[in-house]
């Protein structure tokens, strides 16, 4: 038998994982940030340079994508690193897999129903 509690943190736990994570996505300059981390690790004057926008301003989107844990920062010496964490975006993929196995909508054919069924 299942223990009730340890399955509903469970589940509280990926939920609060899944949110974190599509709250940093949601944003253009932290996706931005996650391409150029595909390539390699970056310095965090590296990542910063291309945006315009405030070192600290950078930052502040770091701790975000570190938070739901899509990077990790170390400290190399005097120079902060960021890492992509190329397992962190799983748990989201096997979330929205599960709604691939509908039938993909044809948009134009349900226009076409809904002007034929509704009145003008």
């Amino acid at each position: 038998m299942v223990d009730v509690s340890v399955a509903s943190r469970l589940i509280d736990t990926m939920t609060n994982q899944l949110d974190a994570t599509f709250a940093a996505l949601a944003d253009p300059t932290r996706r931005a940030i996650l391409a150029m981390l595909l390539e390699d690790d970056m310095a965090v004057t590296d990542v910063a340079e291309p945006f315009s926008m405030s070192l600290a301003a950078i930052s502040k989107h770091l701790v975000v994508l570190t938070a739901a844990g899509l990077i990790t920062q170390e400290k190399r010496g005097r120079v902060k690193w960021c890492k992509l964490e190329p397992d962190a975006l799983r748990a989201a993929s096997v979330w929205m897999q599960g709604f691939g196995q509908m039938d993909a909508i044809d948009l134009d054919a349900f226009e076409a129903f809904l002007a034929q069924e509704l009145p003008s």
